[in-house]
């Protein structure tokens, strides 16, 4: 894909692309992203790094879109020219269960993934084999999940397109993550940690460990990470300074409240029978 990536870098510059030429480069952008040739974001050498001309590639597309009606059943909608809501068949081996979900196009669902009604997958999102997308869930634009991913009902993990280098929200593999819990800000998850139900964590909200009595917190240039295997659940804290210490009043704080061990993969294994 580096032809395809220098092509749009050459266009960019020169800025003197017609529409339908804007409008054929930007597809092949959102057909790569579809077939997981490219990524917004992707693991090199352990870390993971952000495609920042993806990024522009997607917000490119938003910019020469026009608004138009769409005829679709079960009903009509409204959206850019250049943002078609993606086609699911057969070939996919997706199983999109009926009532009200959508894919945005431009971003990748691998086989083996199940699609609970009503959720949402945006633009620029990738989700690898295995997973499940429960009832109300969210997977924002350019959130990266990976194997085996259990994304529980009415859970958001969310989007960012800017800043261009903003990292987006990375869920890695066998993670779960129970139900109502929210995951923002370019938040880690590292591979087989487990998200309790309610449970939020975005890049302002300190985690406690437990089993070591440290907290874990954003720092400068770095993300948030849950570390392998923790398993989180929401907590509090009592306040440190002001009023609220006086009154006994408490914040919400994330607490790993132990790692991973046989009982708590057995309380969480997906039944295959479902698959």
């Amino acid at each position: 894909m580096q032809d395809l990536k220098q092509r749009f870098e050459t266009a960019s510059a020169n800025g003197n692309l017609s529409y339908d030429e804007g409008l054929e480069l930007f597809n092949e952008v959102r057909l790569a992203l579809e077939t997981g040739k490219i990524r917004t974001a992707e693991k090199v050498s352990g870390q993971w790094v952000v495609n920042n001309w993806v990024k522009q590639a997607i917000l490119f597309g938003f910019k020469i879109g026009v608004l138009q009606e769409v005829s679709s059943n079960p009903w009509d909608y409204f959206d850019k020219s250049t943002l078609p809501v993606q086609e699911i068949n057969l070939d996919k081996k997706v199983r999109l269960v009926p009532g009200g979900s959508s894919v945005r196009g431009g971003s990748f669902v691998a086989e083996g993934t199940i699609i609970m009604p009503p959720s949402y997958i945006n633009i620029g999102a990738y989700v690898d084999e295995g997973c499940m997308i429960d009832s109300h869930a969210l997977v924002g634009s350019c959130a990266q999940l990976g194997k085996n991913v259990h994304l529980s009902a009415a859970s958001q993990i969310g989007g960012v397109l800017e800043p261009i280098g903003a990292m987006p929200v990375i869920i890695e593999d066998n993670v779960f993550i129970g139900g109502n819990c929210g995951i923002y800000e370019g938040a880690i998850v590292r591979q087989n940690a487990v998200i309790g139900t309610g449970v939020i964590i975005n890049g302002a909200t300190p985690v406690f460990d437990n089993t070591t009595g440290n907290f874990i917190k954003k720092e400068q240039g770095k993300p948030l990470e849950i570390p392998e295997n923790a398993v989180v659940i929401a907590g509090s804290r009592p306040m440190s300074s002001g009023f609220g210490k006086d009154a006994g009043i408490h914040v919400y704080c994330p607490v790993i409240i132990k790692y991973r061990d046989d009982k708590t993969g057995k309380s969480i294994t997906l039944e295959d029978l479902l698959r």
